[in-house]
């Protein structure tokens, strides 16, 4: 029997959802901003074939912010998906993907700096993270068309031919890529939102608003404060809980939060479950048990990137990892006969009880 689960992306939820259990503003402090002139603003939209919404702080006398804010969003977010969807027929990554020539390709600044980011984050997790698996990814039923299927380890072990992020030599100076391998495919789908999160966070501070925090296709990025004046509460949501619900709150004032885990999307077959989080090293989706796993770092891109790269390393490699490289990074594992267990680094213990 074969069955598949394609499901909403897995979301956080943003601080001021009753979900989320926040505390109402007091009566005293309510006070104090109606005297200050701050308000909270907020507007979402689609991008990226999936939404984003953003909320912020800023003074009430601002009639016109929020619409030049959610301009200035909407054009950063924009860029980034024309510059690099694979779904984009003119995209710089489409481009790349079809040149079948070893040639160098010239590339914009945003597009170079996804791809040094990539190579970074690569390079430090021995290929976890690969932006070069998308044959692989597609081979397995989970790309564009989801048909659902177990390739032969001859395909796999031919398609490994074609992947392996050292694959693609960057050249910093002349800001171009070259791929060793004519076959290859550069999919950023596992760090472009995170990048347009960045991107549109750099939007906002541009136009003085410094007090935000943006949710963009399940990532979260947050800036200085709610109009409580404490951090913004991002609420990550339970492993295949039904109906949704929150796991776990993180109080956020200078990070982003990025999840990766396989109960959204996956496919059954003959009593095994095959999850759309493909290990590049064996061409296989993972098989351990480690159901989702929350990075905070500093940006989006880098946040989105790592807990990838983490989800394909495991609850061991993948928190011996997180503690080496003092990541602040949360670990929910399923557990033997039923349930879930959290494991955090020391790093993520010290963010949210900051």
């Amino acid at each position: 029997m074969n069955t598949v689960h394609s499901r909403m992306r897995r979301r956080f939820l943003v601080g001021g959802l009753s979900a989320l259990g926040v505390a109402a503003i007091t009566p005293a402090a309510l006070r104090a901003l109606v005297a200050d002139g701050r308000g909270e603003f907020q507007f979402a939209g689609d991008a990226m074939g999936s939404t984003y919404s953003v909320r912020f702080v800023a003074p009430r006398s601002e009639a016109l912010l929020p619409q030049a804010a959610r301009a200035a969003v909407d054009r950063a977010i924009a860029a980034v998906d024309a510059s690099m969807s694979t779904f984009a027929p003119e995209s710089e990554i489409t481009r790349l993907n079809v040149q079948r020539a070893e040639r160098a390709f010239a590339l914009s600044a945003d597009a170079f700096a996804v791809l040094t980011a990539a190579h970074d984050v690569s390079d430090a997790t021995q290929g976890a993270f690969d932006i070069t698996a998308g044959p692989l990814v597609n081979a397995w039923g989970f790309g564009p068309d989801r048909h659902p299927r177990i390739p032969s380890l001859r395909e796999r072990a031919l398609l490994r031919e074609r992947v392996g992020f050292r694959g693609l030599e960057l050249d910093a100076s002349a800001r171009t890529v070259r791929k060793s391998h004519p076959g290859m495919y550069v999919d950023l789908s596992g760090i472009a939102k995170g990048y347009a999160a960045d991107r549109a966070a750099a939007a906002l501070n541009a136009l003085g608003i410094a007090d935000f925090v943006i949710e963009l296709g399940g990532e979260v990025l947050a800036r200085g404060r709610n109009i409580a004046d404490e951090p913004w509460r991002v609420g990550i949501e339970e492993p295949q809980a039904a109906p949704r619900r929150v796991r776990r709150v993180v109080p956020l004032a200078g990070h982003a939060l990025a999840t990766s885990g396989d109960y959204r999307i996956f496919f059954e077959r003959d009593g095994r479950r095959y999850c759309h989080e493909i290990d590049p090293v064996s061409a296989s989706p993972v098989a351990h048990a480690l159901t989702s796993v929350t990075v905070a770092a500093s940006d989006c891109a880098r946040a989105d990137a790592l807990a990838t790269a983490l989800m394909v390393l495991g609850p061991d490699a993948g928190y011996a990892f997180a503690e080496q490289a003092s990541l602040a990074a949360y670990f929910v594992s399923r557990v033997a006969g039923g349930g879930l267990a959290d494991r955090t680094t020391s790093a993520f213990a010290a963010l949210v009880a900051a």
